[in-house]
């Protein structure tokens, strides 16, 4: 389906604000020490705002595979981001994946607080490009 313009806009700022309002949750959970569901809200808060940069700029993905790929080729590999926020993504749907569907897999505070800020950073970095 081609967007134009004002629709674009308009998809671009729901998957932008889904992403603000996934950090929230994950940070709602975690007073809750529900550590489980901080992995999913925060890698969740990651994917919306990737797809709204990625629809801002025409590309299509219609996969989580595909929208880690295409963060790391428009915007890892053309240093918009560093390898850093690609490492950020992977460890975020990796944590996620396991959370959800492993029942061994259980996350911890010490390993998801320290990633609240790097998310936080990520997400406006992604609203400052989508404002430009």
């Amino acid at each position: 389906m081609k967007l134009n313009d004002e629709e674009r806009q308009i998809m671009v700022n729901l998957e932008y604000e889904k992403a603000l309002s996934f950090l929230e949750q994950a940070e709602k959970v975690a007073a809750m020490d529900l550590w489980d569901v901080v992995a999913n809200r925060l890698y969740y808060s990651i994917f919306h705002a990737v797809s709204a940069l990625l629809i801002k700029d025409g590309h299509k993905v219609s996969t989580h595979k595909g929208t880690l790929l295409m963060f790391g080729q428009h915007y890892v590999k053309t240093g918009i981001f560093p390898a850093d926020a690609s490492k950020l993504y992977v460890k975020l749907q990796t944590m996620r994946e396991r959370s959800d569907y492993n029942c061994v897999y259980v996350t911890t505070p010490e390993e998801m607080q320290p990633l609240f800020e790097p998310v936080r950073e990520f997400i406006a970095k992604v609203g400052n490009l989508i404002e430009e």
